[in-house]
């Protein structure tokens, strides 16, 4: 199992600039959040998550795994549309993991190459494939290929920890540079806090 990587350079960082974020950084410690560094399963994992509970998606995804062999390309372009959706998926969402797998292995995304490119081309790469918003990608950025520097605009949990950290009824897109900038070049280490706040 491995875990996001950051430490005590990326804390004193964000404590000193921002006493707010300081305070949510004194109050739960270090944050342990599971990462998977192999981008094509995580991808699958992210579809398969969506909008689902978190012990739904693990029941399918074991189902996956159990009927797949493994979550791969081949093994998945190996199987039917029909074959996926028995797993537990709806029929949209079983299209979206074949196209994901078609992709990867007719090279039209290079999962591998990914990891070697900036974080905004991962994105576009990304959300080029049906069912993959900019949301998903950017939880890729920050679940897969480990990227510091990610404060999703799109993520609910990252709105409401902002909102109750900082006192504020709502957060418009216009406000979403200012915590950016603020946060940055550790942006993804303000969302593990920001997350825990929103969750307590």
């Amino acid at each position: 199992m491995e875990y996001f990587k950051y430490g005590n350079e990326e804390k004193e960082y964000l404590a000193a600039r921002d006493s707010i974020m300081k305070g949510l950084i004194e109050k739960y410690g270090h944050i342990e959040r599971e990462v998977n560094p192999d981008p094509f399963s995580a991808l699958v994992g992210s579809i398969v998550s969506q909008q689902i509970s978190t012990k739904a998606a693990e029941t399918v995804e074991r189902r996956l795994v159990q009927r797949a062999g493994q979550l791969s390309a081949k093994k998945l372009d190996g199987l039917s549309l029909e074959e996926i959706q028995e797993c537990g998926l709806s029929f949209r969402k079983a299209g979206y993991i074949k196209g994901i797998a078609e992709a990867a292995i007719d090279g039209a995304v290079d999962f591998e190459a990914l990891k070697s490119l900036p974080d905004e081309e991962i994105v576009r790469s990304l959300v080029g494939l049906k069912g993959v918003g900019r949301w998903t990608a950017e939880m890729m950025l920050i679940f897969s290929f480990g990227r510091k520097d990610v404060l999703s605009f799109d993520d609910l949990g990252i709105r409401r920890g902002l909102m109750r950290a900082y006192g504020l009824e709502e957060i418009s897109k216009d406000q979403h540079p200012h915590f950016r900038d603020l946060f940055s070049p550790y942006g993804t280490v303000a969302s593990l806090y920001l997350w825990e706040e929103a969750s307590n």
